[in-house]
C-alpha cells in the first residue's frame, strides 16, 4: 500500500460521510488526503484509492485532472499559486507573478532547484476584491500581495 493506514483513517472518515452506493462521492477529499502525506498525486496513488473507493480508476484519474489542486508531478515544499484571472491580473496578479519568477528564478510549473518552492498560475481563488491574491499549499490564501508583502512570505518560507 501506498498510503498510510492513518490516511485510510482519514478517508474512512469521508467514505462515511455518504451512502454506500454513493461511495464516490469521498473521491476529491481522499485524493486531498493523499496529497496531504505524500506531496502529490501519482498514477498508482489514482489506482490505489480507486481500488478503495471501489470506482474505476479512470473516474478517478478525471477528477485529478480536472480539479488544478491535485499535484499529478513531484512539486516543492512550497507551492505557491498566484491567480492571474482577468480580475486579479487587473489588480496586479502578473505583477505579483512576475516578482515571485524572478525572485525566485523560475517559471510557472517549475520547481526551484533546492525543491523548496514550486510556482503555478492559479485559477480564481474567490478572493478578487482582495488581489493579488496566492495560495501558499493549498491551504492558506495570502492577499493584497504588494512586493514587500511576497519578498517577506518568500522569507518565511525559507525557514
Amino acid at each position: 500500500m501506498l498510503l498510510s493506514e492513518q490516511c485510510y483513517k482519514k478517508i474512512d472518515r469521508e467514505l462515511a460521510k455518504y451512502p454506500a452506493d454513493q461511495r464516490q462521492s469521498a473521491v476529491m477529499a481522499s485524493l486531498a488526503h493523499a496529497q496531504v502525506e505524500l506531496g502529490w498525486i501519482s498514477s498508482e496513488v489514482m489506482a490505489e484509492l480507486a481500488d478503495y473507493i471501489r470506482m474505476p480508476a479512470i473516474a478517478v484519474q478525471e477528477v485529478a485532472t480536472f480539479y488544478n489542486m491535485y499535484n499529478l508531478k513531484p512539486v516543492g515544499k512550497h507551492k505557491i499559486s498566484v491567480c492571474t484571472n482577468l480580475p486579479c491580473a487587473l489588480s496586479g496578479g502578473v505583477r505579483a507573478a512576475n516578482h515571485l519568477k524572478e525572485k525566485l528564478g523560475i517559471d510557472f510549473r517549475d520547481t526551484t532547484a533546492d525543491g523548496a518552492f514550486t510556482l503555478v498560475e492559479g485559477e480564481c481563488m474567490g478572493a478578487c476584491g482582495d488581489a493579488p491574491v496566492m495560495l501558499v499549499n493549498d491551504q492558506r490564501m495570502c492577499s493584497f500581495m504588494s512586493n514587500d508583502k511576497i519578498d517577506t512570505l518568500v522569507e518565511e518560507l525559507k525557514k
